[in-house]
């Protein structure tokens, strides 16, 4: 188990049951020719985590049954440090808000005490068979709401 220590632009450091956190090691396949963590793998990583939380979160049986979708608006990814092969990373993923048809996501990245990458995501839910948006069902929203820290505020 680690601790994650936030001291972002996203806030204040606070613990929260709302973080979901998982750690991996990083595999030669992430390498790119600069010998680093390709950018594009953090992206990933990101896309990864965010659906292993909305899963743990129950949110996978609601979002079918509804005939929903979740699809990524914009990402915006802050590379602070590099990452490397065959080392361990943290990931801290967190909701900082949920509305009608969308739903904001945060992530951190950490190699023990050191913050590599932060970001975040817009994500919209949509009607999987049309593709346009849609309105986040109540069970999906609570919860999401369960893994929610408010804006301005971070988490650990």
């Amino acid at each position: 188990m680690w601790t994650l220590q936030i001291a972002t632009p996203y806030g204040v450091a606070v613990e929260s049951p709302a973080v979901f956190r998982h750690e991996f090691t990083v595999t030669a396949d992430a390498i790119d020719t600069n010998s680093h963590v390709n950018n594009v793998a953090f992206v990933q990583w990101m896309q990864d985590v965010a659906i292993r939380h909305f899963a743990a979160l129950g949110g996978v049986e609601p979002m079918r049954a509804a005939g929903g979708a979740w699809v990524v608006r914009s990402h915006h990814v802050e590379y602070l440090s590099p990452a490397f092969a065959d080392e361990r990373l943290q990931v801290a993923t967190w909701v900082v808000d949920v509305s009608r048809v969308r739903s904001t996501r945060r992530y951190e990245f950490w190699r023990g005490d050191k913050l590599l990458v932060r970001g975040e995501t817009d994500w919209v839910f949509v009607n999987a068979a049309s593709g346009k948006p849609s309105s986040i069902p109540d069970a999906i929203k609570h919860a999401l709401s369960r893994a929610s820290v408010a804006q301005g505020s971070s988490s650990a």
